[in-house]
């Protein structure tokens, strides 16, 4: 079976941006039965979306958005890919006709990550995880 944390090209990650958490909680828990822990890592409180014992997904409120105009962005889910080398990666974005939007952004004991847009204007985030991440898996 796949490792979807240390696979090439694999969807490895899901997370809701949204403006209220809270909400979010009680209405995925409701539909989908999901249960949620929340934590403070990072400097910002950050809530694990499980199934059973197993996390899934993460949710976070969009104040933390490490943007410009984060107001601006609707709530909205984004997936992460894992890349072996994001700035490999990043060099075939931008020389294939697609853009950046958020640089390559670390995120302590988990990796770094890239926001990038493809030419026809989809958007999806890259992810390079840290080896002491994938340890602890």
């Amino acid at each position: 079976m796949l490792n979807p944390f240390t696979t090439q090209g694999v969807f490895s990650w899901y997370e809701l941006m949204t403006t209220d958490v809270k909400a979010a909680q009680e209405f995925y828990g409701k539909v989908l039965g999901w249960t949620f822990e929340t934590t403070n890592e990072h400097g910002m409180e950050y809530t694990l979306v499980k199934v059973g014992e197993d996390e899934v997904a993460g949710m976070f409120d969009r104040k933390y958005a490490q943007v410009e105009n984060k107001e601006q962005i609707p709530p909205h889910w984004g997936s992460y890919i894992t890349v072996n080398n994001l700035e490999s990666c990043i060099e075939k974005v931008t020389t294939n006709g697609g853009n950046i939007i958020v640089p390559p952004t670390e995120i302590p004991k988990v990796g770094k990550f890239s926001v990038i847009q493809d030419p026809q204007g989809a958007v999806i985030s890259l992810m390079e995880y840290d080896q002491s991440m994938l340890d602890s898996c």
